[in-house]
């Protein structure tokens, strides 16, 4: 049975920030053009976040995966021969976001995990289509497991798109006969990426900044119609891990946290939903300013560090820089 928290309190920092991208971002993402030429370009927005410093005590060190490449993050306070790792996947609608963007975030998962966070920079579109991005992400935690990382010390976390990424691969891994991390932590997850569910949902319309309709015609381009890859809430979830969704009241994405939740209680998978009110898509990015923000994220932590305790030791890292 799944365990669903709702956390009432709003800030006045919440509030603000999502006042302030219903005004100044929601035009934009409505009307941008979804052509393959401002897709290649959406992500050079990744650049942006070179101006954000790791917090004070964190370290980012790179590692080459050929045709892409991933980032250990090691959090303030946490040592880089930990036996545990996060696998974090980044959202971004799998057009955006990427390694600098995410930083500052996946750092202060680490510091609350206790566990280092290898983040994946997966090839995105229009450059490949999902099977290729689901493909690098499964390269990546099919090397940890090379490297020595036994699954019971490895957890997937993601947001967005990377809240799909943390299901798809974990799906990917049982098909290929690995076995699963020991959990899965999933910020307002875009599972649904035919957005069958969310179009009619009435949140479409409270969403502080996410259109539907062009999160719609990026599912359109991501695969073909039929696609078991834009089945993931039909697919056998039996074996999935614990896991827990966060997720804004008010945002699009909330019926697809509530469907997730759904069919892995079904399927007899523990699992945590926290409804946080009013907070906007992904609100735990703003945890500069937003103490609800802080609250998750230690949350989070907790969860997956709860999962990956126990008898540790330590494992031979391949990291390049």
């Amino acid at each position: 049975m799944a365990a669903i928290s709702h956390h009432p309190v709003t800030s006045w920092q919440a509030r603000l920030i999502g006042r302030g991208m219903r005004i100044a971002v929601r035009p934009l993402l409505t009307h941008a053009p979804l052509t393959d030429w401002t897709m290649a370009r959406l992500r050079w927005a990744d650049l942006a976040g070179s101006a954000l410093a790791l917090p004070e005590g964190a370290t980012a060190i790179r590692r080459s995966f050929g045709e892409f490449d991933a980032e250990l993050v090691t959090g303030a306070g946490v040592s880089d021969s930990a036996p545990s790792i996060v696998i974090y996947f980044h959202g971004g609608a799998f057009v955006m976001g990427g390694l600098r963007s995410h930083r500052r975030l996946v750092s202060r998962i680490s510091s609350a995990a206790g566990s280092p966070v290898l983040q994946v920079n997966y090839r995105q579109l229009p450059a490949v289509t999902l099977e290729h991005t689901v493909d690098d992400c499964l390269r990546v935690y099919r090397e940890l497991l090379d490297d020595g990382y036994p699954a019971s010390r490895i957890a997937f976390a993601g947001d967005s798109a990377g809240g799909y990424l943390v299901f798809a691969v974990a799906h990917a891994a049982m098909a290929q006969g690995l076995p699963v991390p020991a959990a899965i932590a999933a910020l307002s997850p875009w599972v649904d990426l035919t957005c069958k569910y969310s179009t009619d949902h009435p949140n479409a319309r409270t969403d502080s900044y996410l259109p539907i309709r062009q999160l719609s015609a990026i599912g359109k381009r991501l695969a073909p119609a039929g696609d078991p890859l834009l089945a993931l809430l039909e697919a056998d979830l039996a074996r999935m891990p614990p896991t827990l969704i966060q997720v804004g009241s008010t945002e699009v994405l909330r019926s697809d946290a509530e469907l997730m939740t759904d069919r892995l209680s079904s399927a007899g998978v523990q699992v945590a939903l926290q409804i946080w009110d009013r907070q906007i898509h992904v609100f735990q990015a703003t945890a500069d300013v937003v103490p609800e923000a802080n609250a998750a994220i230690g949350e989070l932590g907790r969860f997956i560090h709860e999962k990956l305790a126990g008898p540790l030791r330590t494992v031979n890292k391949k990291v390049a820089t």
